[in-house]
């Protein structure tokens, strides 16, 4: 249920010839093949431009214990991609005169803090002001059981506003689970049938649903971090919890197959498709915005228990792709950037994944602040968990991965640092730096 907003600073090229495009679809299966292979992915990726599916491919286990193999068929959980389905169906009420953007929340839930005050359309854009129920921290203690329409309603109404509404956006999962129970009060259907109608049998997703309890058998993936050098399955979420906000199970090729749709005007009329899009603080209705490069990507991201996954489409080229991932082991913005950057035939370097174990107490000897004249900023190094943290000057943290006793390196910058007695040298970009503690 986390939001990730991609923002790649990079610079595109436009797509090229069939022959080049066989050969980066290759370089993509490598890429989330050498990540499998490492134990830093599992999951599912489908591109597809103007309706043809160009890629199309799952890798890893739905069920590892059981070594049931994913296929293109395997459904995941798609967490806050979800809101793009809810969104979409409040729109259809909206076309249908049923739902007004306009119309305030206190006529379907007045005890909500400020109902009077926020709109549907606050609720679409996280423009509320309604905390984010599942900041919580009780959430991860009782999302694993059942939970009342009356409770949820109860819970999201017993916490104060963290904003006037329409003054700000932020993102809270409450705008959606009560834009769900709405959804259901109009049209006295449950939220599952609404989406069943409204999208999936209207667009023949054969592989999307609300899910229930996971049944690899059925082709349902279980949900995987990697912990002691082995996937652990991640314990599941009741959908009550989550509801219209996370709830839905899909394939990759189902959800290219849904935007595409979207966005060539199968599910909405125009004007609600505009609003739909029509952004504020970089937040549509339903829908989020991400840069990469020249390009902008509309779509959506979503995690739920150990899945993540991403959407995203560029109109200019009606193409669309969609990963899934259900098993966590790397970070899932740089996976989309590895997948986009050969896509586009950007730069891109595959990351050394190599990873040997150092004892602590080794990290420890190299812990300390280090310094040069020739370098403008102090390299803060720690041990945490095991793992080795480096920081320089007002600057975020970012771990290290141990590639030797003394080599450590972090990809995503392209950084190596060296350690040696008291002295660290810092390789990147093809300078070399060297600093000692102090």
């Amino acid at each position: 249920m986390k939001k990730l907003i991609l923002a790649l600073c990079l610079i595109g090229f436009s797509m090229i010839g069939t022959a080049q495009k066989n050969t980066k679809f290759a370089k993509i299966d490598s890429l989330l093949t050498y990540f499998t292979e490492n134990n830093k992915f599992m999951g599912s990726l489908s591109i597809m431009e103007n309706g043809e599916v160009l890629f199309d491919k799952a890798y890893g286990y739905s069920d590892v214990d059981k070594k049931i193999k994913a296929t293109t068929t395997t459904k995941y959980k798609i967490g806050s991609i979800t809101k793009m389905f809810t969104a979409v169906v409040a729109f259809q009420l909206v076309d249908e005169g049923k739902l007004r953007l306009e119309t305030k929340l206190s006529r379907y839930y007045p005890k909500v803090p400020n109902a009077d005050k926020i709109t549907i359309g606050n609720l679409m854009n996280h423009r509320s002001g309604i905390f984010n129920f599942t900041d919580d921290a009780k959430f991860m203690q009782t999302n694993g059981t059942t939970i009342t329409k009356e409770q949820m309603i109860a819970d999201i109404s017993s916490h104060p506003s963290i904003f006037e509404p329409n003054s700000k956006s932020e993102y809270s999962n409450s705008n959606y689970i009560l834009l769900g129970y709405i959804i259901e009060d109009i049209t006295k259907k449950n939220y599952a049938e609404n989406i069943q109608e409204r999208i999936i049998s209207k667009l023949n997703l054969e592989h999307t649903q609300y899910y229930t309890t996971i049944d690899p058998s059925k082709n349902e993936a279980y949900s995987y971090n990697f912990e002691n050098n082995k996937w652990v399955q991640y314990p599941e979420w009741n959908n009550t919890h989550v509801f219209a906000a996370g709830a839905i199970q899909s394939t990759p090729n189902d959800l290219n197959v849904f935007i595409q749709a979207l966005f060539s005007g199968q599910l909405l009329k125009p004007k609600s498709f505009q609003e739909m899009i029509r952004l504020e603080d970089n937040y549509g209705k339903g829908i989020l915005t991400f840069p990469f490069g020249e390009r902008r990507f509309f779509g959506h991201n979503g995690g739920i228990e150990a899945f993540s996954s991403a959407l995203g489409y560029y109109p200019a080229e009606k193409l669309s792709f969609a990963l899934t991932i259900n098993g966590s082991n790397y970070n899932s913005n740089d996976i989309v950037l590895g997948i986009l950057s050969t896509l586009y035939k950007m730069p891109y370097r595959f990351p050394n994944l190599k990873t040997v174990a150092v004892d602590k107490a080794i990290l420890a000897k190299y812990s300390g602040v280090y310094s040069t004249e020739s370098f403008p900023l102090k390299i803060t190094i720690k041990e945490e968990k095991g793992v080795l943290v480096a920081q320089a000057t007002g600057q975020s943290a970012f771990p290290l991965n141990a590639i030797s006793t003394t080599e450590f390196v972090f990809d995503e910058a392209g950084i190596q640092l060296d350690f040696s007695q008291n002295t660290m040298t810092l390789k990147q970009g093809g300078m070399v730096y060297k600093l000692k503690k102090e």
